[in-house]
């Protein structure tokens, strides 16, 4: 067990110690959790006040010296105390609290046969718990029953916190949520913990048995082998894809739409934003309503401009309204959502994070590039790699004139085949239309196939936007543009009632109707970001595009 990579990199942001190849939990926790696991009579701990003191105890024995947030005692106290009804308090001491100790005793054998499991999973790709650094593509799965003793831990702040500044990784303990509903209350605060509150009420009594995935995706800046490059702008204003379809929702939320799809987290470079804080939008919502993200940010380190998060299997469990201030736990909410063979639930959620506060600077044309460059990371499926590579070949080849050549060249790259040769004259010879007729055959090749993963297209809204300050016309061409490169079928938008985007059906169904390309739409979109910049306009995308 010590020699296994996965471990020794995880094993500093760990509470458990590895002693005789073994995982284990020093001698004064084990005996602290199973007087927790035998009940209040055995513990006396029956209150959020002696519950904090618990807390310190375990945290002592595991020779933590970080301090916790100035009031995280008052928060545990005021939470459990006052704001719980007696009835819930009784239920939640008598019986959920003892069920999460007991699940905290197993975490060192469930960390065993993670670990004995991860190298038989997806054929030799490693799938271990480990810290997924920087400009590192990878992917861990994890048992719904590990994921929730991690996030016990959480909730018992049990994890060391040393060297997460230095390794970019996000708060993971739960002392920041709950001293600030006692330093500056809010009803969202409080019904944030008690969705997380509820989760562990339900895995309580009935511990789910599936996998969730967490993978850092990346755009790779150089030409790596069985990677995805980072396009430049001159690949996005040559490609010819056509655009894909594009469907609007002005009232809908996008963790509510019934088609399989992957679904965006409106995300922090650091995953899970202010959810462990006292943020309440987008990001942090999604994270209390399907709390196993939470233990994406345990071993994920903030995103860089060419990275993103995607997430499979994450089970929600807590139904809400409200946004922000006016949040709010309204029960239970049963995922019937169906399991792949891995036995992950079929919810994909992708975290993209995009510039915040970014002003004008939006319209240059890096800017530009790095947010439709962030979205292609974050949308594009490893499944379909083998397209990627070849339509980046197809336009770095898209200027030659010589279409024998670039037939030539392609098929030695095992790219597809046409049905007749692109020198002919139904073929077309100029470099452009070689580009156009090559990737069309990709995106009919893809139609006709079998694989399910096909029908997964992107549901979206106005990312960026909100509190990031971003121009939701502009955001939302630039998504349409990624998911269009990454072979997506289509891209849900929901508005959110975005009052800049009620003219959105009919601007969409204009561009599809006059056929435009990726290609087109970039340059179109180029032009007016050019546009604002030199204050030759001031209205917004959809209006300078379509006047009337």
């Amino acid at each position: 067990m010590e020699k296994r990579e996965e471990l020794i990199s995880i094993l500093p942001f760990l509470p458990v110690v590895l002693q005789s190849s073994s995982l284990l939990w020093p001698s004064q926790v084990v005996e602290g959790l199973k007087a927790l696991s035998r009940g209040p009579e055995h513990s006396e701990v029956d209150s959020g006040e002696v519950l904090f003191l618990a807390i310190s105890d375990l945290r002592d024995s595991l020779c933590l010296s970080e301090s916790l947030a100035v009031s995280a005692a008052e928060g545990y106290a005021l939470f459990f105390d006052e704001l719980m009804s007696r009835v819930e308090s009784r239920k939640w001491f008598s019986e959920v609290l003892p069920s999460l100790a007991a699940l905290l005793l197993r975490l060192p054998s469930l960390l065993d046969i993670h670990y004995q499991n991860a190298d038989n999973l997806l054929g030799g790709v490693k799938t271990g718990l480990r810290i997924i650094g920087p400009q590192e593509a990878g992917i861990v799965f994890l048992s719904q029953e590990l994921i929730g003793a991690l996030i016990t831990c959480s909730f018992f702040c049990l994890f060391p916190i040393t060297n997460r500044d230095a390794e970019d990784l996000p708060d993971i303990n739960f002392n920041h949520l709950f001293a600030s509903i006692y330093t500056n209350y809010s009803e969202s605060q409080e019904h944030k913990i008690k969705c997380i509150i509820h989760y562990f009420e339900r895995i309580s009594s009935c511990m789910p048995t599936g996998c969730v995935s967490f993978e850092r995706k990346l755009l790779s800046g150089k030409h790596v082998p069985f990677s995805v490059s980072y396009p430049d702008t001159e690949f996005w204003s040559k490609s010819a894809i056509p655009l894909c379809h594009f469907e609007v929702s002005h009232s809908g939320l996008i963790e509510d739409q019934l088609c399989e799809s992957l679904e965006v987290d409106f995300a922090n470079k650091y995953i899970g934003g202010g959810a462990l804080r006292r943020g309440c939008v987008q990001e942090e919502i999604r994270f209390v309503i399907n709390p196993e993200l939470i233990a994406g940010m345990l071993f994920l380190p903030c995103m860089a401009d060419n990275e993103a998060i995607e997430i499979f299997g994450a089970e929600r469990f807590s139904n809400y309204t409200g946004y922000a201030s006016s949040f709010h736990f309204v029960g239970d909410y049963v995922d019937e959502k169906p399991v792949d063979f891995m036995g992950r639930q079929k919810t994909r959620i992708v975290a993209i994070d995009a510039l915040c506060s970014p002003g004008m600077r939006q319209y240059r044309p890096e800017c530009l590039l790095r947010e439709t460059n962030k979205a292609f990371c974050g949308f594009f499926d490893q499944s379909k790699q083998h397209l990627y590579q070849e339509t980046f070949q197809v336009e770095a080849f898209c200027g030659d004139k010589n279409a024998q050549e670039f037939e030539s060249h392609s098929g030695k790259a095992g790219s597809v085949q046409m049905d007749r040769p692109l020198s002919s004259p139904e073929g077309l010879n100029d470099g452009a239309s070689i580009a156009e007729l090559i990737n069309k055959s990709h995106i009919e090749l893809s139609r006709q196939s079998k694989d399910p993963q096909d029908d997964i297209g992107i549901v979206t809204g106005n990312w960026g936007c909100g509190a990031f300050g971003g121009d939701p016309e502009l955001k939302s061409i630039i998504q349409w543009l990624a998911a269009s490169q990454a072979f997506r079928p289509f891209i849900l938008y929901c508005t959110f009632g975005e009052e800049t985007l009620r003219n959105m059906e009919q601007v969409t169904q204009w561009i599809l109707l006059h056929e435009w390309t990726i290609g087109d739409l970039w340059n179109m979109l180029s032009e007016y970001s050019s546009q604002r910049l030199k204050r030759k306009t001031n209205t917004g995308f959809f209006t300078w595009l379509l006047p009337s």
